[in-house]
């Protein structure tokens, strides 16, 4: 596990993995079968809980939004960059608690609308709230559309989504109000520090997204002082 984390955080190759993590073929050969049995999955699980237990997860204000990575062997799930269409690029969409700790995420092809990945988001999360929480979820202008606040209330959840073309005008008249959508920027910030995800070497959808649910993990366990 020390050498699959050396390895998220440097974006080396397998093969440049140091000795001290043990042989790199026992290594590469583990991650794929934690993969198969879920074990990533099950991990940022783990740090949910924990993260839960010891500060309390903030399930009445989530934010959601899309961020999109390099991915210059193509492969599953990845498609043309928007703002480079000879070059292909994976698109991930997170979804945060109102502190930023990422309780959703999905990984698509990077021509994908953001608005279209809010289903596979939203089923991807590891835990649930509790029931009867009001859930409002805050978004920008790129999911400004009436297909998505129809799907946030088939997921009961209360829109707060920036209209185009009147967001500066909403920031103006809201100066004081709190913001609270900023925290899944923070979310995406502090998941491109791992070059693994920054830019995805990656082949397999599968592998891809275990390496960012080991991310989300570290970040919940992290935060809670736990890491």
């Amino acid at each position: 596990m020390e050498g699959v984390y050396y390895l998220t955080v440097t974006g080396i190759q397998w093969c440049a993995l140091p000795r001290c993590f043990g042989p790199k073929s026992t290594v590469h050969g583990r991650f794929p079968e934690g993969v198969r049995t879920g074990v990533f999955r099950k991990l940022w699980k783990r740090g949910l809980l924990r993260y839960d237990a010891e500060v309390g997860i903030n399930w009445t204000w989530q934010s959601m939004d899309g961020a999109m990575s390099k991915a210059p062997l193509g492969g599953e799930a990845t498609g043309p960059n928007p703002t480079d269409r000879v070059n292909k690029g994976t698109k991930r969409s997170l979804q945060t608690d109102g502190a930023g700790i990422i309780i959703g995420h999905a990984v698509a092809g990077a021509h994908r609308n953001d608005h279209k990945m809010i289903p596979a988001t939203v089923e991807s999360r590891p835990l649930r709230p509790p029931k009867g929480t009001s859930q409002h979820m805050c978004m920008d202008k790129g999911y400004d559309y009436p297909e998505t606040r129809g799907l946030l209330e088939i997921y009961d959840y209360v829109a707060h989504i920036r209209s185009r073309g009147e967001e500066e005008k909403e920031m103006e008249r809201n100066r004081k109000r709190k913001a609270r959508r900023w925290v899944v920027e923070r979310a995406i910030s502090w998941m491109n520090r791992f070059r693994r995800l920054l830019v995805r070497w990656e082949k397999k959808h599968e592998n891809y997204l275990a390496i960012a649910e080991f991310v989300c993990a570290y970040i919940a366990y992290r935060t809670a002082g736990l890491w």
